[in-house]
């Protein structure tokens, strides 16, 4: 009780830093939505837009060599600067991921919104750090509390935004420092986001009869399921990376690097035989379209879904288009699931469920915060299994993740000696 006076200031302080960030974070979440629903129907109306995806991806590109300077870092970028803030993260790198990423959403790059919601978190975050006059350990904790809000406000997840940005940033260990910053920014800026009017997709899954018990043979599908939903977030993280070292390899002028890659997406686009891949994949232009809410009701979802958007997202992103790769990793999550789900005679719903949040738990290195965003979507009634197949999809995945910034705080086989 004597020392309560003592901290008073110091939560008074961080009060006033943190409420106006996650209400400028908030609001920019909310605008860059209805943006991306704005920009999803004028392609819809006009399909042409895709053959027009080099050319905007040569305009993004050239924006970003002239005048994106470090920004281009993106998610990376925010990860070093939380682990040792120095360069800082600069104030354009809001306006430019946010621009970027409409840009590829309305030529029908297959994206997401996470990225631009971090960036757009982080970027401000570090503009109220240099008008605060913050120091190194203050900038590091308040460049999470705007990465939690970007990625709260942005699924309508707070919890699960602000567990993110807590263990994203070291592989096998949780900085709880700047927990209570980085749930109040989280819950605030998911508030302001939806106060502006803006609501999120809502999923239905339906708790399984034994769910107050367990299940002995349904869990054993989802442990198979789980292995699956690991294995395609490594094989993500794996031709990302491999596919974004041969771009730069044989295409050293990164302006160009999208041309390239737009091209072949529209090839893409027509040995698939359908634009459904392209975009976002959470809204649909018909009632029969492979959309990220059809993985939990239909059973009439292609088993190839999930391996078109995949590549469909890894050209698009490693080509150099701006966006971020959770949702897609959600999309190609719920249709493995989907596909499972049918095979394996299980509920297509919680299957989709789990591919939804296990694909993103092992292309992350993010368990806990996958089961938590899991919960948050789709209850706590199956959290068991939700909790199951998030955590051995982390332990199937690999240790390098999507995000090449990520240091490796215990390795996933510390009995193999590596971190392989």
């Amino acid at each position: 009780m004597t020392r309560l006076p003592a901290q008073l200031p110091a939560a008074l302080k961080w009060l006033a830093i943190l409420a106006p960030l996650a209400v400028v974070v908030g609001s920019a979440s909310a605008f860059f939505l209805w943006a991306l629903d704005a920009v999803t129907l004028i392609r819809f109306a006009h399909p042409g837009l895709l053959f027009l995806l080099p050319v905007a991806g040569l305009c993004v590109g050239m924006l970003y060599h002239f005048y994106g300077k470090s920004a281009s870092g993106g998610n990376n970028l925010l990860i070093d600067e939380i682990h040792q803030p120095g360069a800082g993260v600069p104030k354009r790198m809001a306006p430019l991921i946010l621009l970027g990423t409409l840009v590829t959403h309305l030529f029908g790059g297959s994206a997401g919104r996470e990225g631009t919601a971090l960036q757009m978190g982080g970027s401000i975050a570090a503009t109220f750090a240099r008008i605060l006059k913050l120091d190194a350990a203050h900038v590091r904790i308040l460049l999470m509390a705007g990465v939690a809000a970007g990625f709260g406000s942005i699924f309508g997840t707070p919890v699960a935004g602000a567990v993110f940005a807590l263990e994203v940033l070291i592989v096998g260990r949780v900085q709880y420092d700047a927990l209570i910053p980085c749930f109040f920014a989280a819950v605030l800026a998911d508030w302001t986001c939806r106060a502006w009017g803006i609501g999120h997709t809502h999923y239905s899954v339906d708790v399984p009869a034994a769910a107050s018990g367990l299940d002995f043979l349904l869990m054993g599908k989802v442990l198979l399921a789980a292995v699956a939903f690991g294995l395609a977030s490594r094989l993500f993280s794996t031709l990302s990376h491999r596919l974004g070292d041969a771009f730069k390899t044989h295409i050293p002028r990164p302006e160009l690097r999208p041309v390239v890659g737009g091209l072949l997406v529209i090839g893409l686009f027509f040995l698939a035989g359908t634009g459904d891949y392209l975009g976002l994949g959470v809204l649909g232009n018909r009632p029969d379209a492979v959309t990220l809410p059809a993985m939990f009701t239909s059973t009439e979802i292609p088993s190839s879904a999930w391996a078109w958007k995949l590549l469909f997202t890894v050209i698009t992103l490693s080509a150099g288009f701006k966006g971020g790769e959770v949702t897609p990793l959600f999309f190609i999550g719920a249709a493995l699931g989907n596909s499972l789900a049918l095979a394996l005679g299980a509920p297509v719903d919680l299957f989709a469920a789990l591919g939804f949040v296990a694909i993103f738990a092992g292309a992350t290195n993010t368990p806990l915060a996958s089961t938590f965003l899991g919960m948050e979507l789709f209850g706590a009634g199956n959290g068991l299994y939700l909790a199951t197949a998030c955590l051995v999809a982390y332990r199937c995945s690999g240790s390098q993740g999507i995000y090449t910034a990520q240091r490796v705080g215990l390795p996933k086989y510390p009995w193999t000696g590596n971190h392989k």
